[in-house]
């Protein structure tokens, strides 16, 4: 462990709080005391221990209801109940509760420091798990940029280029394209890949939400802020923040946003502790940002600090030789998680697939295979197996957003207006899912 391990001591005896504090203290560790439950839990809103160490029998609330709260507003936290009554029901009931460990008073302080070496070693080992879980998150979205095309290779080599520095990136490209998995690739080759990347999705949040999903908030800065909370940009400390859709922030964001990047702090909502984060920016868009800066939508200071490094993921259309490689992957894929035995594609129905101008890009692509082997019955998939068949054989298309809402309503249909499952088949989270509803008057057939 290479920080300083925090111990919290909750005892109403101020003779076993000054015995625990000197103990520790000696140990190498940082240490603070309280004296009942309702103090400690007023600590814990404003500072994260590592340990806690509570006294089952305290005047108010009692040790054991202490520790369901802790579990309930941090269930990872490792608490420790010491008791002078120890029974094997009270035993069993605070391991049943969530309990690290018990002790027996009066202590031995050798039996102690080895349990809290172990408790210790417990959460080196949670930290080292996280790590490696964002890492093989990271290194499984690089397998999904497939391609071989011209177009693609250049796209491979700029994020070759770009990942070991800690330029701001801007990814464009139309919806659809892969701009999230380029971000990921980015971040994985880079030296942050063992820190998190955090990702927001800013065009599916009002103002006032991005602002508390960005920067967090104290306990009661709204309602509903029943506890404090950690805002995105501080999550992604060492790491990445992916800002998916930054076209769509607010004038007053835009500013907020060029402070934070400016100076690499910021105030939680409702808060006044200036707090600091060392984290990278990578921004995408669908949309013309130095078209809007033109049009003063965009500020144009924002746009060059975000734009260091800009990275263009071509449309499928323009990248007609990486279908056949992409199909592939699907296929594999989705016979893998529906448990389905290997299948092909008919030569007639891929050459179809390289002749549609996929408005929708690999997104669509993706969901064109998902369907075909839902609904086929063979080992190949064949031209009838294909969504839109009329549509592929045209070589006219509608707009993008009758597309859209042809398809949203397609996938709502065919999940019985489940707006969970079909927000999740469509890649999209619900409240997305819910605008697009409300936009495209969308309801379900009587």
């Amino acid at each position: 462990m290479t920080k300083k391990i925090s111990i919290l001591v909750v005892d109403d005896e101020e003779s076993v709080r000054d015995s625990l504090f000197n103990w520790f203290i000696e140990d190498g560790y940082r240490v603070e005391c309280a004296e009942n439950a309702s103090k400690a839990l007023s600590m814990l809103e404003s500072d994260n221990f590592d340990i806690i160490l509570a006294d089952i029998k305290m005047p108010g609330m009692d040790g054991l209801e202490m520790l369901k709260r802790i579990k309930t507003l941090r269930k990872d936290s490792i608490v420790i109940i010491m008791t002078a009554f120890a029974t094997v029901d009270t035993a069993v009931q605070a391991l049943k509760d969530g309990a690290f460990d018990y002790v027996t008073k009066p202590f031995d302080p050798d039996d102690l420091s080895h349990l809290i070496r172990n408790a210790s070693k417990q959460i080196s080992l949670l930290e080292e798990n996280e790590i490696l879980k964002e890492k093989v998150v990271s290194l499984e979205n690089i397998e999904d940029l497939i391609g071989n095309s011209q177009a693609m290779q250049q796209v491979l080599r700029e994020i070759e280029s770009v990942a070991q520095s800690n330029a701001s990136v801007i990814i464009t490209g139309e919806s659809g394209t892969g701009k999230e998995l380029v971000a990921r690739a980015i971040h994985a080759n880079s030296p942050r890949k063992f820190f998190p990347m955090v990702s927001v999705h800013c065009g599916a949040l009002s103002e006032s939400l991005l602002e508390s999903e960005l920067f967090g908030h104290e306990k009661g800065a709204f309602t509903g802020a029943v506890y404090n909370r950690k805002g995105r940009f501080e999550m992604a400390d060492s790491g990445t923040i992916f800002l998916d859709e930054i076209a769509t922030i607010s004038p007053k964001m835009q500013v907020e946003l060029l402070r934070v990047l400016e100076s690499k702090s910021f105030v939680r909502v409702g808060g006044n502790k200036e707090i600091t984060s060392d984290f990278r920016v990578i921004c995408a868009t669908n949309r013309d940002l130095k078209t809007m800066v033109e049009k003063g939508i965009f500020r144009e200071d924002l746009f060059y600090r975000l734009n260091v490094v800009n990275i263009n993921v071509p449309p499928l259309r323009e990248r007609i030789d990486d279908i056949p490689l992409l199909v592939e992957y699907f296929i594999r894929k989705y016979c893998t998680s529906m448990n389905r035995p290997p299948m092909t594609i008919e030569v007639a129905a891929l050459k179809r697939l390289e002749e549609f101008p996929f408005p929708g890009n690999i997104r669509e692509l993706e969901n064109m295979i998902e369907r075909a082997i839902v609904v086929g019955n063979g080992k190949k998939i064949s031209l009838r197996d294909l969504p839109l068949g009329k549509t592929l054989v045209s070589t006219t298309v509608e707009s993008l957003d009758d597309l859209e809402k042809n398809h949203i309503s397609q996938i709502l249909s065919k999940y019985n207006w489940n707006i969970s499952v079909s927000a999740k088949a469509l890649k999209v989270d619900r409240v997305t899912l819910y605008n697009k509803i409300r936009k495209y008057d969308l309801k379900p057939a009587k």
